[in-house]
Parts: C-alpha cells; sequence; structure tokens
C-alpha cells in the first residue's frame, strides 16, 4: 500500500512539474499594450519562446555534460543527459 501512495505522489509531482514548465512562455506571451495574446498569435509565440530556450540551454547543457571524474560523457549517458538538463532549462 504504501508503494502505490508513493507512485501515485511521485506521479502529482512530476505531472505539476510538466504544467508549470509548459506554462512558462505562456506567461510571457503579452502584448506591447500588456493585454494577453489569443489564438495563432499566442500560439506562435509560445512556440517561438520555447525553441529560444531550447536553442539557449543547449551549449550551456554541452559543457554540463561529464561524469563524475570530469571526463566528457559519450553516447547514451551524454544524450539522457542532454534531454533532463534541456528539459530543466525549458521549465
Amino acid at each position: 500500500m504504501k508503494k502505490l501512495l508513493s507512485l501515485i505522489a511521485l506521479g502529482a509531482c512530476l505531472s505539476f512539474g510538466a504544467a508549470h514548465a509548459q506554462s512558462a512562455c505562456e506567461t510571457k506571451a503579452m502584448d506591447k499594450n500588456g493585454k494577453p495574446l489569443a489564438g495563432a498569435a499566442k500560439t506562435s509565440f509560445v512556440k517561438k519562446c520555447e525553441k529560444d530556450t531550447m536553442s539557449s540551454a543547449a551549449p550551456a547543457c554541452a559543457t554540463k555534460a561529464m561524469d563524475k571524474n570530469g571526463k566528457a560523457l559519450a553516447g547514451a549517458a551524454k544524450t539522457s543527459f542532454m534531454k533532463k538538463c534541456e528539459a530543466d532549462a525549458k521549465g
């Protein structure tokens, strides 16, 4: 029973994090008068914002991709690290 409750709590925490990450660019979607964007303008802004966030995070993540001995990561370990790092930077 404790395992089930732990898994449910973990799932809830992860889903809240994803919802927060999604809204980061949406909260910035304002026009020049301070009104929230809507429709196609909002969609376009959010897509550009997320793209810019990902492209700026990639170089920073690449320099951090080191193992505990200071060697550069390679292969699957590097791919996994990069995905996690970019996702963290996005949110």
